[in-house]
Parts: structure tokens; sequence; C-alpha cells
């Protein structure tokens, strides 16, 4: 019998692989995303110091009532709109995107195309 891993174990795993690689510094930052059922969420981190230099979610009633349902494509791509620029405010514009094991599609991607037209590189 073929046992199959689930899905959030088998992300779990690209996650360490990819952290493994991905590490965020002062100058350039970390943008980390994570993707719930219900909400999305993106992080600047400094991993050296290990700070959160600037947060955003779908949870936050500013990003929330500019969307009608905080689980779509748009919701994320408002949380990218709002991340990069509380990034720019604090003198951030380069960071190294960190996609958390997910896939790079969907919310994710818009989550960063959005990011990248409000002011951030990566």
């Amino acid at each position: 019998m073929i046992r199959k891993s689930s899905r959030a174990v088998a992300r779990v795993k690209r996650h360490y692989r990819i952290r493994n690689q991905v590490e965020g510094t002062g100058l350039r930052p970390r943008l980390a995303v994570f993707r719930s059922n219900k909400h999305m969420y993106a992080q600047i981190i400094d991993d050296v110091t290990h700070h959160t230099l600037a947060a955003a979610s779908t949870m936050e009633s500013e990003v929330a009532s500019k969307v009608e349902f905080t689980s779509t494509v748009a919701a994320a791509a408002v949380v990218g709109e709002v991340i990069a620029k509380r990034a720019v405010e604090k003198g951030i514009t380069d960071v190294v995107f960190d996609r958390g094991g997910f896939i790079y599609h969907g919310k994710v991607k818009a989550l960063a195309d959005a990011a990248r037209e409000a002011g951030l590189n990566f």
C-alpha cells in the first residue's frame, strides 16, 4: 500500500527547503508569506536580529474594509500593497521573497505582483 503524505506536510517540507536557501538581512530583509483558508499574512523579517520590521494581513480592519472577502486574490493584492507601503515608509525597498512553501500561483503571485508595483524590489 502506498502512503501519501498530506498536502500540508509537503508544504512544510518545501518551506524548510526554501528557508535553507533564503535568509533576510538588515539590508535585504525577507518578505514571508503565509496563506490560510480564510486569510493572507505577510511579514518583512530581519533574520539576523530576529525582528519583524513590518506586517500586514487580511485580519486588519484597514485591509478587510477594502475587500468583500478575505480569502480572494483581490484581498491578497491589497495585502501586497499595504506591506509594500509600510516597508517603503521604513526605508526598505529591497527584500528577499519567501513564498512559505506555497506554489507561486494565484494568491501568492497576486501578493508578490502588488508588492512589486507598490515599490518593493525582489
